[in-house]
């Protein structure tokens, strides 16, 4: 498994609470670490087999340009977007500081980070897989099963299955 991070990303964007913040606007941090496995990538020297850095920066350059009132709900959408645009995430982390908050004395930074690890078991075989455990899984690409099955599926097993697993129910 490895790290990938983009660490230091600088944005003057307009988020918070107060009026002002929303017209004058403030500085940004963001850090981002996400593991996944390069191995493909690295033996193939194939970028279409990694997590593009540059479109993680793009990412997080929209999200930083959409003004909302918490820092909480900026690493909350940033984390949504990057699951959606790559399946093979293991684990995510995101760290937003802002600078200079406005708080009526000097302060360095406010900041906020999350984190959320995707690696689990099949519910069926046991073997390890990447789950998201929501609309950006993976596994919603399986439309091909009954809606019945997929109730059944999810009765008996609870939880995601692996592809092979998965791939036994299409019909």
């Amino acid at each position: 498994m490895s790290v990938i991070s983009l660490e230091g990303m600088k944005f003057y964007a307009y988020h918070g609470v107060y009026k002002e913040e929303k017209i004058i606007g403030g500085e940004y941090l963001v850090d981002l670490f996400i593991e996944t496995d390069i191995s493909k990538a690295a033996s193939g020297d194939d970028i279409f087999q990694t997590i593009n850095y540059e479109t993680l920066y793009t990412i997080c350059e929209i999200e930083m340009g959409k003004s909302v009132d918490l820092i909480e709900t900026l690493v909350s959408n940033i984390i949504s977007k990057i699951k959606k645009q790559f399946k093979t995430i293991q684990f995510i982390r995101v760290k937003i500081k802002k600078l200079s908050p406005p708080l009526g004395g000097k302060i360095e930074f406010a900041a906020i980070e999350e984190e959320e690890a995707f690696t689990t078991k099949c519910g069926k075989c046991g073997k390890g897989m990447i789950c998201y455990s929501d609309e950006n899984c993976w596994c919603n690409d399986f439309k091909k099963i009954h809606p019945r099955t997929q109730m059944m599926l999810q009765e008996e097993f609870g939880s995601c299955l692996c592809a092979k697993c998965l791939d036994f129910y299409v019909g």
